[in-house]
């Protein structure tokens, strides 16, 4: 399956502490990098939280966004009596000491465990952080296919181009090595000394070893089944195609060296166009 590496995707969830809502934007990178933003009482998941996304994702740069909204504990603060009762007897003592000491009632709410939260279940919280996650990483995965079939369109239609290159070179290859031939015999014909027998055929031999592309286009046949056959796998294809790619140009750069002949060093062009054409879209396949 070709995904792209490119694609946004958001969820919201309702848990115990509010709204949880997730943001996901993924681009192209050679590895997977997650850079994940959290409210702070969630950070203590993060490791799990990374353990889920590499499950479901393997290239490319996530960045993962977690908000909060309407936090349900705020609505259930509580005061200690407690520990109040107990500041306002040290105020009063205080103030015997200190006569001009005055003490704001919103100074003491401050004060470390005057206001006290509800308790929120550590594993409720973890629930509601991965459903959110899930259903994001589900719609992110959903988009990255529907790009990456797409990315599959182009990239058969490249192969295609590139199958109908070899193919006219194949076409061309009788008719240049008659070319090559005539082109000796009158190289040989213009010497005023006399040609030792069998001299052309030696020649002949030798241009056309130097200039012989059959393994070349052989081995541009084979690359092009075989990238067809990557395109149809269940499974991330990014860095099998990254290779293809490199060894399509290995045969092109070969094709167009050995070119003697306008036509076959135009097709090398034509070539290496489509390659690079096919290795920008597979930059961005996971």
């Amino acid at each position: 399956m070709i995904r792209s590496m490119t694609a946004y995707a958001s969820a919201e969830t309702t848990g115990p502490s509010g709204t949880l809502s997730c943001e996901l934007r993924t681009v192209n990178h050679r590895y997977l990098e997650l850079s994940p933003r959290l409210p702070d009482d969630l950070r203590a998941f993060e490791s799990q939280l990374r353990e889920r996304v590499a499950a479901k994702l393997s290239r490319g740069k996530l960045d993962l966004t977690v908000r909060r909204t309407g936090d349900a504990r705020s609505e259930s603060l509580q005061v200690n009596s407690g520990l109040l009762s107990r500041l306002s007897e040290l105020n009063l003592d205080m103030a015997a000491l200190f006569p001009g000491l005055q003490v704001q009632f919103t100074e003491l709410l401050r004060f470390p465990g005057v206001m006290q939260q509800a308790e929120v279940d550590p594993e409720a919280q973890q629930a509601a952080l991965f459903d959110v996650l899930d259903r994001a990483l589900d719609a992110l995965t959903a988009t990255r296919e529907r790009e990456g079939a797409k990315l599959g369109e182009i990239l058969r239609d490249k192969l295609d181009g590139i199958e109908r290159v070899v193919a006219d070179v194949r076409g061309w290859m009788p008719e240049i090595r008659a070319a090559l031939r005539a082109r000796l015999e009158t190289r040989l014909a213009d010497l005023k000394q006399p040609v030792e027998p069998g001299r052309l055929e030696q020649e002949l031999v030798l241009q056309i070893t130097r200039t012989d592309v059959d393994e070349e286009l052989d081995r541009l046949s084979t690359h092009i089944a075989e990238t067809r056959r990557v395109l149809g796998l269940k499974e991330p294809v990014g860095r099998r195609l990254d290779f293809l790619m490199q060894e399509f140009n290995r045969e092109a750069n070969t094709l167009g060296s050995k070119s003697v002949d306008a036509r076959s060093t135009n097709a090398a062009v034509e070539l290496k166009v489509l390659i690079e054409q096919m290795r920008e879209q597979v930059q961005n396949i996971e």
